[in-house]
């Protein structure tokens, strides 16, 4: 195992192929120390759907979208990062020869967040106070604790939620997570994987993929993203902010989604 280390955040979406991702790793990890962070919406979707709890969206004044979390929300949340998503993928990883253990934020205080005391949400027009919102914004990395199993030959694999300073779990948004994990680790290099072949410049024509972005211009394709891109997009600069060199989007839905973007077939952020 080489020195060389890569953050690799997948994103929860249904149709995301596990398989092909630990099918890819096995060879991966053979030449790099990997960190794994990854999403579960599409669970936490279907779980709530199926306990009869609509999942609430909202959104800043800013255009950027995020989910709101109670109590109940909290509890649906790490039903479904946590439990479900986080431990088959751990076994998934298991069944490919790939020594993966699995870890919340929570755990080892491995994220410790700092609690968001207000959230707005624009509703028809109009800014609104958004109370009892248990979200926060992740400012402190347990890297003692990622590097002991780096150098004991585990895979990590890490999911939201995250702990406050009062030690209240709260949700965080995954790929700012991610984005500070890597820094704190000192890695230069992250690839998100989701479902898309890269940043698309006409949502959802998968042909008007954007292969190169420059990172000073990065803030130039906020208007054209919708959805969860735009919490990507601003991952992004930030990442960049704290010394990234690269940042790759690539397909998770197809065979070597790692390697196919490593190689250049998706989109690549310098």
């Amino acid at each position: 195992m080489t020195s060389q280390k890569f953050l690799i955040k997948v994103g929860g979406g249904e149709k995301i192929n596990w398989h092909y991702i630990a099918k890819d790793l096995v060879g991966i990890t053979k030449k790099a120390k990997i960190v794994m962070v990854h999403g579960a919406n599409a669970i936490r979707d279907e779980i709530a759907k199926k306990m009869g709890v609509p999942t609430r969206i909202i959104t800043s004044p800013s255009g950027v979208s995020s989910v709101y979390t109670d109590s109940l929300a909290l509890d649906i949340f790490l039903m479904s990062y946590a439990g479900l998503a986080n431990k088959r993928i751990v076994s998934l990883m298991q069944k490919s020869g790939l020594n993966a253990v699995g870890l919340s934020g929570v755990d080892g205080r491995l994220w410790q967040a700092k609690r968001k005391q207000h959230t707005f949400s624009v509703e028809n027009g109009k800014t609104k106070l958004i109370k009892n919102n248990l979200t926060g914004r992740v400012e402190e990395i347990n890297v003692k604790l990622i590097n002991t199993l780096l150098k004991n030959y585990f895979l990590p694999v890490i999911c939201p939620p995250a702990i406050d300073e009062d030690s209240q779990i709260v949700n965080i948004d995954g790929d700012i997570a991610a984005v500070r994990t890597a820094a704190a680790l000192g890695i230069k290099k992250i690839v998100f994987l989701f479902e898309s072949p890269g940043l698309l410049r006409l949502y959802p024509d998968e042909k008007s993929l954007i292969n190169k972005v420059e990172k000073d211009n990065i803030d130039k394709y906020l208007p054209m993203v919708v959805g969860r891109m735009k919490k990507k997009i601003l991952a992004v600069e930030k990442a960049f902010d704290l010394g990234m060199q690269t940042v790759y989007f690539g397909d998770g839905r197809y065979e070597n989604p790692i390697t196919n973007i490593l190689a250049g077939k998706g989109t690549i952020i310098s």
